[in-house]
């Protein structure tokens, strides 16, 4: 337990992530705003000051590199993007070190890529890692390993890595700071009748169809990445704000009774450790479409997934590997590591499980996926 100087109440101690994207760290401009950095590592500080924890994910590699260069003509391509990124961390890392030294405070650097989440030893190690650093009182810094990652190992955006940084350090709030106030009804930009939503208990195609597509050019991610990264997060048990990062004090209040922005408030059942790196880590290899009657067992009533159930098989994984679960008008249903490849399943596809061991001539269980291996998305 922590006592809040400022207020005198007695607050529990929080771990908190906070996403910083491109567009806030350079304040739409080309170049990082130093000014409102320290802003921001002031709320941060604040934060600390009060007995809590913070992670903080940070775009802005590129962006600094290009700076650092002198905005220099290069080709569009993932050669100059990695060569932007290998010279901006480093530019990136010692302007947050800086910073951070006016309050006192020790940073870490961590450079992550979706291998590094994928397999389950080294997401633990990561997990270790990062928890390591909290522990010490030292404010880890991830980024995505820009630098050397290829499309096939990317996360993509640092959106979605933030929700599965929270995940690696069980944190109790993920802050996606943003140039927006958050999710609105409909795109502000362009509807002046469009209204803040102030808090989500569920998302569903609806609020889908809203967020939209890409907000900026400076960046990745769009409100749409937020939402998918928010889905991940409040899965697993933790509260998501997405706000303006431009906003007054908006660090310091996500953790106030009435946060700035749009809360997402965290799933009730929040996943166990293995299920959250089923939703986290590996990339599906290919797609389980199930019938009717396997929907509401797996959604409805928790079952494991039989064959009996299962229609077809698109794409090709091994046993063990993690596969999309999909209705058949393809509605991601659930995630979940298989007990059978894709060439085993094709072949025992609506069959009893009696009959998978006369069929393939051995079998590996009567579930193709055990409920303790399935993370169920639909709600």
């Amino acid at each position: 337990m922590t006592t809040n100087q400022q207020s005198g109440s007695v607050s529990q101690a929080k771990t908190v992530v906070v996403k910083l994207g491109t567009s806030v760290l350079t304040g739409g401009t080309l170049a990082l705003d130093r000014a409102h950095m320290v802003e921001l590592v002031r709320q941060c500080a604040e934060l600390k000051k009060q007995g809590h924890s913070v992670v903080v994910v940070s775009s802005g590699a590129i962006a600094a590199g290009r700076e650092h260069l002198s905005y220099p003509a290069l080709p569009n391509s993932m050669a100059s993007k990695q060569l932007l990124a290998a010279v901006g961390q480093s530019q990136l890392i010692q302007t947050w070190e800086s910073l951070f030294a006016l309050y006192n405070l020790k940073i870490g650097q961590m450079l992550l890529t979706r291998a590094d989440l994928e397999d389950r030893e080294r997401f633990l190690n990561a997990r270790d890692t990062i928890n390591a650093l909290v522990e010490n009182d030292i404010i880890p810094i991830v980024n995505e390993n820009d630098a050397v990652a290829t499309s096939e190992i990317k996360v993509g955006d640092n959106d979605n890595l933030s929700a599965l940084v929270g995940i690696l350090c069980g944190a109790d709030k993920l802050l996606l700071l943003t140039d927006q106030k958050g999710l609105f009804t409909a795109d502000p930009r362009k509807d002046p009748n469009a209204e803040l939503i102030k808090e989500v208990k569920t998302i569903d195609d609806t609020l889908r169809k809203i967020a939209g597509g890409s907000g900026t050019t400076l960046g990745t991610g769009g409100m749409a990445t937020k939402l998918q990264a928010a889905d991940i997060a409040r899965r697993a048990g933790i509260e998501v704000i997405i706000a303006a990062g431009s906003a007054h004090n908006v660090i310091s209040d996500s953790l106030s009774e009435q946060p700035q922005g749009t809360r997402f408030l965290p799933c009730d059942e929040a996943l166990e450790n293995r299920k959250r790196w089923i939703l986290a880590g590996p990339a599906a290899s290919g797609d389980i479409v199930i019938d009717d009657g396997a929907v509401n067992a797996v959604v409805g009533k928790g079952s494991s997934l039989l064959a009996k159930g299962v229609m077809k098989v698109s794409g090709e994984f091994a046993r063990g590997e993690v596969a999309r679960v999909t209705n058949a008008n393809g509605q991601l249903i659930a995630r979940g590591i298989t007990s059978y490849s894709s060439a085993d399943l094709s072949n025992i596809a609506g069959k009893h499980s009696k009959d998978i061991n006369s069929i393939l001539g051995y079998d590996y269980g009567s579930e193709v996926i055990h409920r303790d291996d399935l993370v169920v998305i639909q709600e």
